[in-house]
């Protein structure tokens, strides 16, 4: 069993940084793929960064170039760099967790996960 613990949330003006972090426990040696979500009101839920323990990332095409993923595998935690934040990026954000491999077209799909976290919230004000 893992579990995935989010921290990070704020509020904060568009043009900002924001960065989350998200704290793994447990059985974590076989995760090897992790990914970043978010979930806007009323949206559906979107993959937003995607890591492999090789530390290839994928990106969509909303924050590619604003957005970084990374992974300490020393400390367990995934982080989320969030640059030139926009109005839009506001959403709750989860970390999520995948047992075995996903291809490289689902990197980005919720259900390609296993494990999830709380969420925390950002706000990105204009």
């Amino acid at each position: 069993q893992v579990q995935l613990v989010e921290s990070g949330c704020d509020s904060v003006q568009s043009g900002g940084s924001l960065r989350l972090s998200c704290a793994a426990s447990g059985y974590t040696y076989h995760r090897n793929y992790w990914c970043w979500f978010r979930q806007a009101p009323g949206k559906e839920l979107e993959g937003v960064a995607a890591i492999d323990t090789g530390g290839s990332t994928s990106y969509p095409d909303a924050v590619k170039g604003r957005f970084t993923i990374s992974r300490d595998n020393a400390k367990n935690t995934l982080y989320l760099q969030m640059n030139s934040l926009k109005p839009e990026d506001t959403a709750m954000y989860y970390c999520a967790a995948s047992r075995g491999a996903v291809a490289w077209w689902a990197r980005l799909l919720a259900q390609a996960y296993d494990s999830w976290g709380q969420g925390t919230q950002v706000i990105v004000s204009s």
